[in-house]
């Protein structure tokens, strides 16, 4: 199938490794050229050594204050206002205190949603003026279940809402808004990577108890999943929460 994004932009947040590599990866694949941002300046090297310098690193840590700020000006010094935008960026932080401190709780905020919007509302006005533009937020079942830590739960739930709201907003422009909720991916280095390890027989349990599917779902399966999502043929998607989790979640309403 053709997607029909060849020769339009995207950038990609927390694109250096896993589900955010993945993506930008697949989006590679359709044609599409890529700026992904990440911390690490040998994952940016990687990406763009393997796609070729249409393709662009930028190094930045987005929880800092003044980094969405500069990595905007970095894309326009470098690249260009993008066609496509992945919020990639997300996580708990390791924060599984209900009782976490108010700081706490705004760091959460922060990296969930907060540099998200940031984002948005320097890009997505170019998007309105093209009459064009995709953007998707990735979120978790953990936004629709007890299924994590309270303030990481209570951050994608409130990024579901948000993107519901700002979707009819910007509709009528032609662009769409979509989040998407995977279930338990494995990812290299990442928690089930570490468990298979360290507790093959909790990681059993959990795929035979809580996975209908009866194992993890994949980066590229992530990947492909949000490039569509990216794509002309997303054209009547408008502030949808899609959810991808192999059978995980129990719930029969999500949005």
């Amino acid at each position: 199938m053709d997607l029909g994004i060849r020769g339009k932009t995207a950038l990609v947040t927390a694109g250096g490794r896993g589900i955010g590599r993945s993506i930008a990866d697949s989006l590679v694949k359709e044609g599409v050229r890529v700026a992904i941002v990440a911390r690490t300046q040998a994952d940016l090297d990687d990406f763009v050594a393997t796609h070729g310098n249409s393709n662009l690193g930028i190094v930045c840590d987005l929880e800092k204050d003044d980094a969405p700020a500069f990595l905007i000006s970095q894309l326009l010094e470098q690249f260009t206002s993008p066609d496509i935008i992945v919020h990639n960026l997300g996580g708990t932080l390791d924060l599984t205190d209900p009782f976490c401190s108010v700081s706490d709780w705004r760091r959460v905020y922060r990296l969930n949603l907060e540099v998200g919007v940031e984002l948005n509302r320097a890009l997505v006005p170019e998007m309105q003026r093209r009459r064009w533009g995709r953007v998707v937020h990735i979120s978790s079942i953990a936004s629709l279940e007890n299924q994590g830590p309270v303030p990481y739960c209570a951050m994608k739930a409130a990024l579901n809402a948000y993107v519901r709201s700002f979707g009819r907003f910007v509709a009528p422009d032609g662009v769409c808004i979509s989040t998407l909720l995977p279930g338990a991916v494995f990812t290299h280095d990442g928690y089930w990577d570490t468990a298979s390890r360290e507790r093959p027989d909790h990681v059993r349990k959990y795929l035979d108890e809580r996975m209908a599917i009866r194992r993890f779902g994949t980066t590229e399966e992530i990947g492909a999943m949000a490039t569509f999502l990216c794509s002309q043929h997303a054209s009547f998607i408008v502030g949808s929460a899609i959810l991808v989790d192999g059978g995980q979640g129990r719930a029969f309403q999500y949005e």
